[in-house]
Order: structure tokens, then C-alpha cells, then sequence
């Protein structure tokens, strides 16, 4: 059974992405870049430990932007270019079964992982995977929120990655003291490992699925070899897990010239996501989103009676017909862009709650609730009756986002010129990614801005016609 890599929340433009590590955020990379040849010796003894060919397709090379691999000769579509199996990859089982036995069912499989990557990086050269720990970037090449410092992440405290970054910090603390509690029945690994170096082997393994991890039965695990792949948004090509054969595998999705890098597609992702999980952004990101929430008012008379009717027709992981996630007060929007004028990128569930949110008497909230029921079960769906409410329940939304869009721009505004001087060069790094953050929500949230004030418009000048 073949498992294509796990889906996260982000596609691409045709910008490549290192899957290693790229130290620079503009990311135009090209696949004809001329590879500077950086290991003769990895893939040879990747392939004794393997006892099997992995790629002779491929070699390792290192571009401006990082670690990569490039065809060591023709490769024609339908080729596979690399074939790992799962006995060199690194898994959650690779731990020490002493210590596994000693972990509670709160540890994560990212989180033992990790703990694996800082056993073999504590054994050095003892380590039969020291070759690959060698590979793994170290944590100031690594951009990922977790590691930007307080005052760094206030640049980006407008968007949910703020939050969402504080989360994964205490998510991954929380996992930490687990592990060191477990630790000390291995009292020459417990004194060396910090919570810091903890942090960084978790950022190379987790986050759903991150640069370097990959899902298959074995669990998340790491893939020498493959995951010097970089990322192109548009590539068929992915990472391949075949459980019945226990490899893993890449297939070429057009020709590639003889030191032409090769790429995959490894996931749709927005910047919010490849900033808290990679450490990247971009420019311009179609696939860029923004995470907002809506609350009932609490001077609403109305309010427990609004709540329950919303529980009463929540489903935990609602998937509207936009494709959007949302969680019954949390909201995903994308760009509105659709000609249409269905204004396809606002969830549904979002323009439902703020129905809702609007009623002013019982028997508003009983007649929805009726609708529901008469139909698909989903509430406040549909365009209300009384048009004046909808258009007030659209204005009330309008009013939400334009204040964002105005809290985003001011944001914007505060990081200062792209020309001004920084004297350190990770802070000029960050705030350019804090700055792609956030234009590429503030496009988002205008686009959805827009719609709304078009749609409002319309229902007020029908009304007007009747």
C-alpha cells in the first residue's frame, strides 16, 4: 500500500523550497542551479548500511540555499529516482526499548523521535547514524518561530502564529519533562540533554510534518537521502511509502537534464505554516490563509441561548464546501478570488455563525434552527429570509475583518521600511518573514473584505428595486 507524504495545511507558487536548509528567504530557487558537489561519501555508506542500491540517479550538492540533490544523469519521467527502505530510516522504534517501556502514552511520536536524534547525536561517532546526524541543521540555521525570542515574535503577534507558536513551546516543554523524567534511569544521557537541545531535535521532527519527517508505518520518521529533496509546488512527484515492500520511494514527474536539481511536491502551504514549522517564507503565497475567531458578545441577551443552538449543530471538524477546517468559533479564510461571486474562500460555517450572531429574539433562533432540521441539518446555511438581518449579519463580519485588515496594516507599518538598516542579520531575516506574514494576510483579509462590501451592496440595492 503506497502512502503519498502526510497532508498538512499549505501549494506553492513555483518557488523551491530547501527541505534541508536555506538560509536565504527570498527562495527563488532554480532547478538548473549548478550544484557544488559537498559529499562523495554519504549515499555510499547510506547504501552498506541499507545492503541495497539507493539512487544512482542522484547525488548531493549544495546550491546557495542549500543542500539539495541534482541528477547524476538523465532521468526520464516514471524513473524512480530513489528508493529508500525502512530499515535505514530513523523511527520512533529506533529508541532504546528501556526507554520506551519508561515513557507515558502523553509522549508523542515526534517527541520520541527527537529523543532518538539526541541519543546518536550524545554518542558521536559512535553513533552507526552519525554520517546523517552530521546532515541535520544545527539551531541557528533554523528559522522556525519556537526559536525567535520574545521580542521577535511581538513582530508578528497580529497573526495566529503567535499563539500557535506559544502552544507548540509549551506543548514541546510540557513533552520535555516527560522524557527527562524517563531519563533518569539513563543518568549519563539525562545531565547532558537540555531543554534546548530537546527543542531542536523536535523541530526537526515534528510539527505534523515538517522538513525532515515523513509518515509511513513505521510512524514519523526520517529519511536520509530523500530528504535533501527541495520543494516545488507544482512537481507530481512526492514521497512514497510502501508498506507491503517496507520502502520508501520518489518517481520522477518529467525529465531531468544531468545536474538538474530534482524536486518534489511536498504540501500546499501557506506562510503561517512555513514560518511556525520551516523556518520560510515567501514573497507571494496563493495558498496563504488567515486564522481568525468570532465570539458571542457576553452583554448578549441572547448569548446561552445562541451557544447551545451552535453546539446543538457543531461538528467537531466541520469541512464546508470551501474545503475549510473550522472549529465552531475558529475560522479559516483564504483569498477571495472567485469570478463567480460566491465568494469562495469565506467559509460557509463563518458566514452561519455570524447569522447567528445577528438574531435579535428567541424566535429568530428557533426558526433556524427549524430550517436546519427541514433540510441537511446544517445551520443558518442559507441567505435569511429577512434581508435587512442578512446584510446586517454580513456588515457585522465586514466590520470584524476590516479591523483586522486595519490591526495588520499598522503592523506592517511598525517593521519599518524593507531598506532600513538592521545591524543583526537573523532580526533583518525575521522581520522580512514577519513582513511576507503578514502583506499575505492583509491581502487575504481584504480580498474577503471586499466581497462582503460587494455582497452587502447588492442586497441593498435589490431591496431597493422591490
Amino acid at each position: 500500500m503506497l502512502l503519498g507524504a502526510r497532508k498538512i495545511r499549505w501549494r506553492l507558487r513555483r518557488q523551491h523550497l530547501s527541505l534541508s536548509y536555506t538560509p536565504s528567504i527570498k527562495l527563488n530557487f532554480h532547478s538548473l542551479s549548478q550544484p557544488k558537489v559537498e559529499s562523495d561519501d554519504f549515499l555510499p555508506w547510506l547504501e552498506r548500511k541499507a545492503g541495497a542500491e539507493i539512487s544512482s540517479a542522484l547525488s548531493i550538492g549544495k546550491s546557495a540555499y542549500g543542500t539539495s540533490l541534482f541528477a547524476s544523469k538523465s532521468i526520464t519521467a516514471g524513473d524512480c529516482v530513489l528508493k529508500v527502505p525502512y530499515r535505514v530510516q530513523l523511527a520512533p522504534d529506533n529508541l532504546v526499548p528501556e526507554l520506551k517501556d519508561l515513557l507515558s502514552d502523553g509522549v508523542g511520536d515526534a517527541a520520541k523521535l527527537a529523543t532518538v536524534v539526541l541519543f546518536e547525536q550524545r554518542m558521536g561517532n559512535d553513533s552507526g547514524w552519525a554520517p546523517y546526524i552530521r546532515w541535520l541543521p544545527r539551531p541557528e540555521e533554523m528559522h522556525c518561530t519556537i526559536f525567535w525570542s520574545d521580542d521577535e515574535l511581538e513582530l508578528i503577534r497580529q497573526s495566529s502564529v503567535y499563539q500557535e507558536t506559544i502552544n507548540q513551546r509549551s506543548q514541546i516543554k510540557k513533552e520535555f519533562l516527560a522524557i527527562r523524567t524517563a531519563l533518569k534511569n539513563f543518568p549519563e544521557m539525562s545531565k547532558s540533554i537540555t531543554y534546548k537541545d530537546f527543542m531542536h531535535a523536535y523541530a526537526l521532527v515534528d510539527f505534523a510534518v515538517t522538513s525532515r519527517a515523513w509518515g509511513s508505518m513505521k510512524g514519523y520518521s526520517l529519511i536520509p537521502f530523500a530528504d535533501f529533496l527541495n520543494h516545488d509546488g507544482t512537481s507530481e512527484s512526492l514521497v512514497l511509502s510502501d508498506n507491503d515492500i517496507h520502502f520508501s520511494e520518489v518517481i520522477a514527474d518529467r525529465n531531468y537534464a544531468p545536474g538538474e536539481q530534482v524536486l518534489i511536491r511536498y504540501g500546499k502551504f501557506s506562510n503561517a505554516t512555513l514560518l511556525l514549522d520551516f523556518g520560510f517564507t515567501l514573497s507571494s503565497n496563493i495558498h496563504d490563509q488567515v486564522e481568525i475567531q468570532v465570539n458571542i458578545p457576553h452583554h448578549d441577551v441572547l448569548r446561552e441561548m445562541k451557544w447551545e443552538l451552535l453546539k446543538r449543530h457543531h461538528r467537531p471538524i466541520s469541512n464546508d464546501v470551501n474545503g475549510f477546517d473550522s472549529s465552531m468559533d475558529s475560522f479559516t479564510i483564504k483569498e477571495v478570488r472567485s469570478g463567480s461571486g460566491k465568494g469562495k474562500g469565506i467559509p460557509q460555517s463563518l458566514r452561519a455563525f455570524v447569522r447567528v450572531l445577528c438574531c435579535a429574539s428567541p424566535q429568530e433562533l428557533s426558526d433556524l434552527a427549524k430550517e436546519a432540521a427541514e433540510h441537511d441539518g446544517r445551520l443558518a446555511r442559507r441567505p435569511l429570509i429577512n434581508s435587512s438581518r442578512e446584510i446586517e449579519a454580513h456588515h457585522m463580519l465586514l466590520s470584524k475583518l476590516t479591523q483586522l485588515a486595519d490591526d495588520c496594516d499598522a503592523s506592517i507599518k511598525s517593521l519599518g521600511p524593507i531598506s532600513s538598516p538592521v545591524t543583526c542579520e537573523r532580526l533583518s531575516i525575521r522581520r522580512q518573514m514577519a513582513r511576507d506574514l503578514l502583506n499575505g494576510e492583509l491581502r487575504i483579509l481584504k480580498s474577503a473584505s471586499a466581497w462582503l462590501r460587494n455582497y452587502c451592496d447588492t442586497l441593498t440595492t435589490t431591496d431597493c428595486y422591490r
